[in-house]
């Protein structure tokens, strides 16, 4: 599924509050940095994450390869912070109406 552009303003501007849940540091992108974004966007479907200073990627590298690894669309990236979404598969969540064109 591919986001369009006012799908992805209307994430864009949902994310505006959320605080970062998944952090990326000097390691990069371990199976278990993998692991937990999986499971954080299951619950939450949209997710900050932050790359931290020793990390070797930019926020728009690290949100591209973690959005391919979990079969997610990345958002945007601004800094060091970056906006995943997918929808979850899970009943008890509460899920994210997108706009339509």
């Amino acid at each position: 599924m591919t986001l369009t552009k006012k799908q992805t303003k209307q994430l864009r501007a949902m994310a505006n509050t959320l605080n970062p849940l998944v952090y990326i540091g000097k390691n990069d992108l371990t199976d278990a940095v993998v692991r937990q974004a999986d499971e954080t966007i299951e619950k939450h479907e949209l997710v900050k994450c932050q790359v931290q200073d020793g990390s070797g990627y930019t926020a728009k590298e690290a949100g591209e390869q973690l959005a391919e690894a979990l079969h997610a669309e990345f958002v945007q990236a601004i800094g060091n912070r970056f906006v995943l979404y997918r929808r979850s598969t899970r009943d008890d969540v509460k899920h994210i109406s997108l706009v339509r064109e």
